[in-house]
């Protein structure tokens, strides 16, 4: 099996103005704005993606939101397609007063195509509580960032414009590509989602996104959790992963066959029945109680100090007792607030797979009578 390294080795080494830019190119694009490039510009100047690995070497601290992009940094700096694409414009914000995470970065291919890459969720706190913010808001932080970086880029770069991500990352590009300027829009060739989840009711419904969509192309693992939350109106393709559940998200477990993704008919039956699941819940628990349990969910974790994923990881045993002490602290009606929403879905988790269980048998009996009357004629 192979994954966006091995597309590499194969591919390395054919330039983009020999071979145009295909869904392999844009899901390693989408991938470029996680690594680390806090500490490589110097102002606004413009670097090669091989420039800006010789200065990562010589960081003393080489910290990675995932230790396979120490294999991808180095693969796409040495190889004759990616290392001289130009890096530009480069962002990174987070602010847990206004509970966002935003970062992005620009990319630009040969014939001077600008491909706008936005960051998926890193390991902050405050980026995982904007995506749970997503559940019962619209028009979130970054995703308002996201369309004033496009505007910005827009204007000041000339060139056709492709806008992808991954995660997070995926539901930005939408967003952005779907309310910048109108002139912009006109730029746009491509839009690429990479398992990125969707949108509220009130976004999916606007002239804005229904005209944008037919630009859209969206690619999930076949046991999709992340990209199938909320509302898509957009066809999409399903990848073989090498993952299970919900770790399929990670986009080096994807297969790819030489330009292509491995792709599947169907996702799995575990993805439809999450996203069944999720969805009805959603429609049960009203916005701003969800709104209220995801406050109170945080408050609970903030209390232990951490600042990312792997600070509230680090000390299982001892972060355990301190989030369950500091729930035992919440006041009733908050306690009454978080045992309604998880009672409502769990409520809704019983009933989905007992109907799912119901459904495969049903499936079942009827084949067996299928047999036994072949049988008799």
């Amino acid at each position: 099996m192979a994954n966006i390294l091995d597309y590499l080795t194969w591919r390395g080494d054919i330039p983009f103005s020999q071979v145009p830019l295909n869904e392999i190119d844009s899901l390693i694009l989408s991938r470029i704005s996680y690594f680390p490039f806090d500490n490589l510009f110097q102002g606004e100047e413009k670097i090669t993606i091989e420039k800006a690995y010789k200065r990562f070497r010589k960081e003393k601290d080489k910290t990675v939101l995932q230790v396979d992009d120490l294999d991808l940094f180095p693969a796409v700096a040495k190889c004759a397609r990616y290392k001289d694409l130009i890096l530009l414009d480069y962002i990174n914000k987070v602010e847990p007063k206004e509970e966002k995470q935003f970062s992005a970065i620009t990319i630009c291919l040969p014939n001077d195509i600008l491909y706008v890459s936005f960051r998926g969720t890193d390991n902050t706190l405050i980026g995982w509580k904007e995506d749970f913010n997503m559940s019962f808001s619209s028009h979130v932080p970054s995703q308002k960032d996201s369309k004033a970086y496009l505007n910005n880029i827009a204007s000041k770069y000339e060139g056709d414009i492709i806008v992808g991500g991954h995660s997070k990352g995926g539901n930005l590009a939408v967003y952005a590509a779907t309310f910048c300027n109108d002139e912009i829009k006109k730029r746009i060739k491509i839009i690429y989602n990479e398992d990125g989840p969707g949108f509220d009711d009130d976004i999916v419904q606007t002239v804005e996104y229904q005209k944008m969509i037919q630009k859209v192309h969206t690619y999930i693992p076949q046991s999709s959790v992340i990209g199938r939350l909320l509302n898509h109106q957009e066809t999409y393709v399903v990848v073989q992963s090498t993952a299970n559940g919900i770790m399929q998200h990670d986009l080096y477990s994807w297969q790819v066959l030489g330009s292509k993704f491995v792709s599947m008919k169907n996702v799995t039956d575990k993805s439809l029945l999450v996203d069944k699941t999720i969805k009805e819940w959603v429609k049960t628990v009203p916005a701003d109680q969800r709104a209220q349990v995801v406050e109170v969910l945080f408050e609970i974790i903030n209390s232990t100090d951490a600042t990312t994923l792997e600070e509230l990881s680090n000390k299982k045993i001892a972060t355990a007792r301190l989030l369950i002490k500091n729930y035992q602290n919440i006041d009733s009606e908050n306690k009454v607030l978080i045992s309604k929403a998880l009672h409502s879905l769990l409520g809704i988790v019983k009933e989905n797979v007992m109907m799912n269980i119901s459904n495969k048998n049903s499936k079942k009996s009827k084949k067996v009578k299928s047999s036994k009357l072949e049988i008799k004629i």
